[in-house]
Protein backbone atom coordinates (compact mmCIF):
# COMPACT_ATOMS: atom_id res chain seq x y z
CA UNK A 1 0.00 0.00 0.00
CA UNK A 2 1.04 3.36 -1.06
CA UNK A 3 1.27 6.11 2.17
CA UNK A 4 -0.68 9.10 2.34
CA UNK A 5 0.72 12.13 0.61
CA UNK A 6 0.99 13.98 4.14
CA UNK A 7 3.42 11.35 5.58
CA UNK A 8 5.61 12.81 2.46
CA UNK A 9 5.39 16.39 3.46
CA UNK A 10 8.07 16.65 6.85
CA UNK A 11 10.46 15.07 4.91
CA UNK A 12 10.06 17.91 1.93
CA UNK A 13 9.80 20.37 4.89
CA UNK A 14 13.42 19.16 5.59
CA UNK A 15 14.94 18.31 2.22
CA UNK A 16 13.63 22.13 0.98
CA UNK A 17 14.96 23.97 4.40
CA UNK A 18 11.68 25.24 4.68
CA UNK A 19 11.02 26.96 8.40
CA UNK A 20 7.72 27.53 9.99
CA UNK A 21 5.68 29.91 8.70
CA UNK A 22 7.65 30.17 5.17
CA UNK A 23 6.00 29.45 1.87
CA UNK A 24 6.85 25.93 0.61
CA UNK A 25 9.22 26.60 -2.60
CA UNK A 26 7.07 23.58 -4.16
CA UNK A 27 3.58 22.41 -4.58
CA UNK A 28 1.59 19.32 -4.73
CA UNK A 29 -1.35 17.94 -7.35
CA UNK A 30 -3.35 14.58 -7.35
CA UNK A 31 -3.73 13.16 -10.95
CA UNK A 32 -7.61 14.34 -10.14
CA UNK A 33 -6.62 17.77 -10.20
CA UNK A 34 -5.29 17.11 -13.21
CA UNK A 35 -8.11 15.62 -14.69
CA UNK A 36 -10.20 18.42 -13.03
CA UNK A 37 -8.50 20.98 -14.63
CA UNK A 38 -8.14 19.15 -18.08
CA UNK A 39 -12.01 18.99 -18.16
CA UNK A 40 -12.45 22.80 -17.11
CA UNK A 41 -10.54 23.74 -19.74
CA UNK A 42 -12.53 21.35 -22.08
CA UNK A 43 -15.36 22.77 -21.32
CA UNK A 44 -14.01 26.55 -21.91
CA UNK A 45 -12.78 25.85 -25.40
CA UNK A 46 -16.79 23.84 -26.19
CA UNK A 47 -18.32 26.93 -25.29
CA UNK A 48 -16.13 29.27 -27.22
CA UNK A 49 -16.17 26.99 -29.86
CA UNK A 50 -19.67 26.85 -29.48
CA UNK A 51 -20.11 30.63 -29.45
CA UNK A 52 -18.14 30.85 -32.78
CA UNK A 53 -20.42 28.34 -34.58
CA UNK A 54 -23.47 30.32 -33.32
CA UNK A 55 -22.00 33.43 -34.67
CA UNK A 56 -21.23 31.78 -37.99
CA UNK A 57 -24.68 30.71 -37.94
CA UNK A 58 -26.28 33.47 -37.70
CA UNK A 59 -23.60 35.96 -40.18
CA UNK A 60 -24.70 32.93 -42.87
CA UNK A 61 -28.52 33.08 -41.89
CA UNK A 62 -28.57 36.44 -42.37
CA UNK A 63 -26.50 36.24 -45.65
CA UNK A 64 -29.38 33.19 -47.23
CA UNK A 65 -31.80 36.22 -46.18
CA UNK A 66 -29.99 38.88 -48.24
CA UNK A 67 -29.50 36.39 -50.79
CA UNK A 68 -33.47 35.42 -51.09
CA UNK A 69 -34.64 39.06 -50.35
CA UNK A 70 -32.20 40.13 -53.26
CA UNK A 71 -33.50 37.01 -55.49
CA UNK A 72 -37.49 37.85 -54.57
CA UNK A 73 -37.00 41.88 -55.96
CA UNK A 74 -35.35 40.69 -59.13
CA UNK A 75 -37.84 37.94 -60.03
CA UNK A 76 -41.15 40.17 -59.14
CA UNK A 77 -42.12 39.91 -62.26
CA UNK A 78 -41.60 36.50 -62.99
CA UNK A 79 -43.76 35.79 -59.36
CA UNK A 80 -46.43 37.95 -60.78
CA UNK A 81 -46.74 35.93 -64.21
CA UNK A 82 -46.75 32.02 -61.71
CA UNK A 83 -49.49 33.91 -59.57
CA UNK A 84 -51.90 35.44 -62.85
CA UNK A 85 -51.55 31.66 -64.13
CA UNK A 86 -52.78 30.40 -61.47
CA UNK A 87 -50.12 29.64 -58.66
CA UNK A 88 -51.17 29.35 -55.13
CA UNK A 89 -49.14 31.37 -52.29
CA UNK A 90 -48.43 28.35 -50.93
CA UNK A 91 -47.02 27.18 -54.38
CA UNK A 92 -44.87 30.47 -54.39
CA UNK A 93 -43.62 30.22 -50.42
CA UNK A 94 -42.50 26.77 -50.99
CA UNK A 95 -40.43 27.66 -54.47
CA UNK A 96 -38.69 30.16 -52.36
CA UNK A 97 -38.52 28.42 -49.40
CA UNK A 98 -37.08 24.85 -51.52
CA UNK A 99 -34.23 27.61 -52.86
CA UNK A 100 -33.24 28.71 -49.33
CA UNK A 101 -33.05 25.40 -48.49
CA UNK A 102 -31.00 24.04 -50.91
CA UNK A 103 -28.48 27.35 -50.57
CA UNK A 104 -28.20 26.46 -47.13
CA UNK A 105 -27.61 22.67 -47.72
CA UNK A 106 -24.87 23.80 -50.48
CA UNK A 107 -23.40 25.44 -47.79
CA UNK A 108 -23.51 22.95 -45.30
CA UNK A 109 -22.07 20.43 -47.75
CA UNK A 110 -18.90 22.75 -48.30
CA UNK A 111 -18.62 23.17 -44.54
CA UNK A 112 -18.87 19.68 -43.74
CA UNK A 113 -16.08 18.46 -46.82
CA UNK A 114 -13.95 21.46 -45.48
CA UNK A 115 -14.05 20.33 -42.20
CA UNK A 116 -12.81 16.95 -42.94
CA UNK A 117 -10.36 18.26 -45.29
CA UNK A 118 -8.89 20.23 -42.05
CA UNK A 119 -9.30 17.15 -40.01
CA UNK A 120 -6.89 15.36 -42.07
CA UNK A 121 -4.82 18.19 -42.82
CA UNK A 122 -4.26 18.86 -39.18
CA UNK A 123 -3.96 14.71 -38.96
CA UNK A 124 -0.84 15.03 -41.27
CA UNK A 125 0.95 17.29 -39.13
CA UNK A 126 -0.30 15.95 -35.74
CA UNK A 127 0.27 12.60 -35.71
CA UNK A 128 -3.51 12.32 -34.31
CA UNK A 129 -5.98 9.74 -36.09
CA UNK A 130 -8.86 12.19 -38.13
CA UNK A 131 -12.54 11.86 -36.20
CA UNK A 132 -14.80 12.84 -38.39
CA UNK A 133 -18.45 11.15 -37.06
CA UNK A 134 -21.91 10.15 -38.89
CA UNK A 135 -23.03 12.26 -36.23
CA UNK A 136 -21.46 15.47 -36.52
CA UNK A 137 -21.88 15.13 -40.27
CA UNK A 138 -25.49 14.81 -40.03
CA UNK A 139 -25.61 17.61 -36.98
CA UNK A 140 -23.90 19.67 -39.49
CA UNK A 141 -26.28 19.63 -42.32
CA UNK A 142 -29.53 19.73 -40.02
CA UNK A 143 -28.87 22.67 -38.64
CA UNK A 144 -28.35 24.07 -42.50
CA UNK A 145 -31.83 22.60 -43.28
CA UNK A 146 -32.56 24.40 -39.73
CA UNK A 147 -31.15 28.06 -40.80
CA UNK A 148 -32.19 27.79 -44.51
CA UNK A 149 -35.40 27.44 -43.31
CA UNK A 150 -35.59 29.88 -40.38
CA UNK A 151 -34.03 32.95 -42.39
CA UNK A 152 -35.33 31.75 -45.56
CA UNK A 153 -39.22 32.23 -44.32
CA UNK A 154 -39.22 36.20 -44.53
CA UNK A 155 -38.55 36.18 -48.20
CA UNK A 156 -40.57 33.49 -49.27
CA UNK A 157 -43.41 34.75 -47.10
CA UNK A 158 -42.79 38.50 -48.48
CA UNK A 159 -42.98 36.64 -52.45
CA UNK A 160 -45.98 34.68 -51.91
CA UNK A 161 -47.94 37.67 -50.39
CA UNK A 162 -47.24 40.02 -53.44
CA UNK A 163 -50.03 41.22 -55.46
CA UNK A 164 -50.21 39.79 -59.11
CA UNK A 165 -51.21 42.98 -60.66
CA UNK A 166 -48.50 44.85 -58.58
CA UNK A 167 -45.98 42.79 -59.21
CA UNK A 168 -46.71 42.83 -63.29
CA UNK A 169 -46.74 46.58 -62.87
CA UNK A 170 -42.92 46.16 -61.76
CA UNK A 171 -40.22 47.08 -63.91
Amino acid sequence: EQAPLDAYLPTLIQRHHISDGEDPDYSIRTQAEFAETANQSTQVFTLLLGGIASVSLLVGGIGIMNIMLVSVTERIREIGIRMALGAKRKDILRQFLVESIVLSLTGGAIGVALGYGFAHLAAKFSQWPPVVSLQSVVLAFTFSLVVGVFFGFYPAFKASRLDPIQALRNE
